[in-house]
């Protein structure tokens, strides 16, 4: 890497952590260009050119969480000897990393919000795309070992996506200990069903 290019990850790097700190202080409404410009120290065509706007700064950063949880995930998944196991360490993963994330309120924020570009919903609709490959490579593993019943693997990781979506929305405001015992039961029922 040249200096060119070593400064300018460096300004990158700065803006994206100045952002970040901001969005959680203030949420991803209440934060504005101006904001960070004022925290940067930097212009907005110096924010502009390495973002493009403030959705896809956001995205950056929400592009660095999942980075961050696949790299937690890939450390730990060897510890799990079953498909349902890696299963429940997911789900329990989720609790402890994406509740208590602290850009959690502001990604409901934006999540909300109408006025996406069109490449924006295009990067949202990649990042869904991944978590339901994560979720589908999940449950293949359990059919090919023969834990899981022969069945239709990209379905069920969009009903395992959808299942997770609903249960962050519903767990915002319990306990630690409640939500992992929501998100095990969730688990537990998405293996096994709940007919006799």
């Amino acid at each position: 890497m040249n200096k060119k290019q070593l400064q300018s990850e460096q300004t990158r790097k700065r803006v994206a952590d100045a952002a970040r700190q901001l969005f959680v202080q203030k949420g991803y409404k209440a934060t504005s260009i101006e904001d960070i410009t004022d925290a940067t120290g930097s212009s907005k065509g110096n924010i502009y050119y390495h973002f493009k706007s403030k959705e896809g700064l956001f995205i950056y950063l929400l592009d660095e969480w999942d980075r961050d949880w696949i790299a937690k995930w890939q450390e730990k998944e060897h510890h799990y000897t079953s498909a349902a196991e890696k299963m429940y360490g997911f789900a329990e993963q989720m609790v402890r990393e994406d509740l208590n994330h602290p850009l959690t309120k502001a990604v409901d924020e934006f999540f909300v919000g109408d006025d996406k570009t069109s490449d924006i919903e295009e990067r949202l609709a990649e990042m869904v795309a991944n978590h339901i490959s994560f979720n589908r490579s999940l449950i293949q593993q359990g059919i090919d070992s023969g834990e899981f019943k022969p069945g239709d693997a990209e379905g069920l990781a969009y009903v395992l996506e959808a299942l997770v979506i609903g249960l962050s929305q519903v767990s915002r405001r319990a306990s630690l200990q409640q939500a992992l015992d929501t998100y095990r039961l969730a688990i537990d029922v998405f293996l096994h069903g709940i007919a006799t």
